[in-house]
């Protein structure tokens, strides 16, 4: 569960920026490994026991009309911003999302991250996961969606988009993030 947790957060966009604990997360195993002791191996050992079950049962695609309607929200919003229209994929995310950062600050972040990028060249969905709490959020319905993509100038990346249930009722993007 911690695995997903460090998803989670590096999801969500909050006040601060981007927060991604996949470095402290991936640091922690290795150096687990790298020392070869017996205890950290086990610990290691148990938290891919513990994580791997949790993996699969949420990898590839939705599997409640929840997550349909959250990954179809996800995949709408997406394709704002493999347009370039990214004022407009500001205006369609969260409430949450506009509250923490302005329209002219995300256009500016996006744009530095996904114009190098290059093109959309391939996107599928890799893992859906719904959490109702997540760390710094408010409570609410929330659905972290995991794609493999390839742009023309990076074959192999993530993208995390985590929508969320809005106050009207909507699913719009709270969060996302590209590794």
């Amino acid at each position: 569960m911690r695995r997903a947790a460090c998803l989670a957060q590096a999801a969500l966009l909050i006040g601060h920026g981007w927060r991604s604990l996949h470095g402290r997360h991936r640091r922690a195993v290795v150096a687990g490994v790298r020392h070869k002791t017996r205890r950290r191996l086990s610990i290691v050992a148990i938290g891919a026991a513990l994580t791997l079950p949790h993996t699969l049962a949420c990898a590839g695609g939705p599997s409640t009309p929840a997550e349909t309607q959250a990954v179809k929200a996800a995949e709408a919003w997406l394709k704002l911003t493999d347009g370039s229209q990214y004022g407009a994929s500001w205006s369609e995310a969260a409430s949450l999302f506009r509250n923490a950062v302005a329209r002219s600050t995300w256009e500016q972040q996006i744009r530095g991250v996904r114009v190098p990028l290059g093109k959309l060249g391939s996107r599928t969905v890799k893992s859906v996961t719904s959490k109702t709490s997540l760390p710094g959020a408010p409570d609410g319905e929330y659905v972290i969606i995991q794609f493999a993509t390839s742009f023309a100038n990076k074959k192999a990346a993530i993208e995390t988009v985590t929508p969320m249930k809005d106050s009207d009722g909507t699913w719009r993007v709270s969060g996302y993030y590209i590794k």
